[in-house]
C-alpha cells in the first residue's frame, strides 16, 4: 500500500511516500480501505518535532473516513463493505495518512449518508474535540454565553455549531475576512482579535472554549471574561501553575485541560449532527495523498478555515 511516512523530523520535505505491506486488524480492530484523512495542526506540530507522537519512521494521520474492508475477532459493530468514519485512538494510534489503516473498531461510527468521505474524513478530531470540550465537560446549556477563540478554524467553526446546536449564545473571534462565515454558521456576536480586545468587548461569559492561550498571560485575559461559576477549556497541552489553580479556584471558575479521545458515542453524535445539517464541515482544501508536504505547507500558514484533507482514490463516492 502507498503511505505518508516521515524518517526524520523537519519541514514538509521530510514527508515522503512509501510502499508498505497492508496491515491486518488485530482483536477488535477494523481494516480500513482509506478514502479521506483530514490534515491537522497536531499533524504538522508532530512533523516537525516529537510532541505527542515521538517514534520514528513515523506515519501521521488521525482522522480517516473509508470503507471497511475486513474485520478482526471481535468485532459486531462493522461487517466489510461498511462506509465508517472516525479518530484512530489520540495520540498513538496513529497512521490514516496511507491508503489502509487499522483501528479499534469502537473508535468508529457509520458515515453518515448525506455526507462524503471527505466531509466526513475531515470531522472526527476537530468535532471531538469540540464535543468533549462543549458537551462532555462543559455541558453546554441553552441560553448560555459560549466565547470561542479562533472561531473559524478547524475546531472553532465546528464547536460554533455543536454550541448552536445546544441552544447556547455564541460569540467568536476571527479576522474581519472571516465574519460573514461565521455569521453563516449562526454566530451571535463576532470579534476581529486584530483590531477589538476581546476582554473589553465581551463578559458574563459562561464557558470559554480556548485553542489559542500559550501561557498564563494568555489564560488570564479569558479568566477575565467568564462569570463566577463558568468554565475555562483549554484544548492545548499547556502546563499551568499552581498560583493559576489558586486564582481559578478564588474566582470560582472552573478551568480544564481536555486532550481528545477516541469515542463511540461521540463519534455516533456527531454522526446525528451530520445526518441532520446540524453540523457541517468547511473544507479549505483538499489534496491526493502524495501531495501531503502540499497540505501541511498549507496548514502551517495559519490562515486557513475549516479544514484540509487528503485524498486517496475513490475520495467523495458514497
Amino acid at each position: 500500500m502507498r503511505a505518508i511516512r516521515q524518517d526524520t523530523h523537519g519541514s514538509p520535505e521530510v514527508l515522503k511516500e512509501v510502499e508498505l505491506p497492508r496491515p491486518a486488524p488485530g482483536l477488535s480492530e477494523i481494516l480500513v480501505a482509506v478514502r479521506a484523512a483530514g490534515v491537522n495542526p497536531t499533524d504538522w506540530r508532530n512533523r516537525a518535532q516529537p510532541i505527542t507522537v515521538n517514534s520514528l519512521p513515523l506515519i501521521l494521520g488521525w482522522d480517516v473516513s473509508g470503507v471497511v474492508e475486513a474485520v478482526g475477532t471481535g468485532v459486531t459493530l462493522f461487517k466489510p463493505g461498511d462506509e465508517v468514519f472516525g479518530m484512530l485512538p489520540y495520540p498513538h494510534g496513529v497512521g490514516s495518512h496511507a491508503e489502509y489503516v487499522t483501528g479499534p473498531a469502537r473508535a468508529f461510527a457509520h458515515k453518515p449518508a448525506g455526507i462524503d468521505h471527505v466531509q466526513a474524513g475531515a470531522l472526527p478530531l476537530a468535532a471531538l474535540t469540540a464535543y468533549q470540550a462543549l458537551v462532555d465537560t462543559a455541558d453546554v446549556q441553552p441560553g448560555q454565553r459560549v466565547f470561542i477563540h479562533a472561531a473559524a478554524g478547524g475546531v472553532g467553526h465546528l464547536a460554533v455549531q455543536i454550541a448552536k446546536s445546544r441552544g447556547a449564545y455564541v460569540i467568536g473571534t476571527a479576522s474581519a475576512a472571516k465574519h460573514d462565515f461565521l455569521r453563516s454558521l449562526g454566530v451571535d456576536e463576532v470579534i476581529d482579535y486584530h483590531t477589538v480586545e476581546f476582554t473589553e468587548a465581551v463578559k458574563d461569559i459562561d464557558v470559554v472554549l480556548d485553542s489559542v492561550s500559550l501561557d498564563s498571560a494568555d489564560r488570564a485575559r479569558s479568566l477575565a471574561v467568564l462569570r463566577t461559576g463558568g468554565t475555562l477549556v483549554s484544548i492545548l497541552p499547556v502546563p499551568v501553575t499552581l498560583d493559576e489553580l489558586a486564582d481559578f479556584a478564588e474566582r470560582g471558575v472552573r478551568f480544564e485541560s481536555l486532550l481528545v479521545e477516541a469515542d463511540c458515542a461521540g463519534m455516533q453524535a456527531i454522526a446525528d449532527l451530520a445526518e441532520t445539517g446540524a453540523l457541517r464541515v468547511h473544507i479549505e482544501a483538499t489534496f491526493p495523498l502524495a501531495e501531503a508536504a502540499k497540505a501541511h505547507a498549507l496548514g502551517e500558514t495559519g490562515r486557513i478555515t475549516g479544514k484540509i484533507v487528503l485524498t486517496v482514490e475513490g475520495a467523495g463516492k458514497a
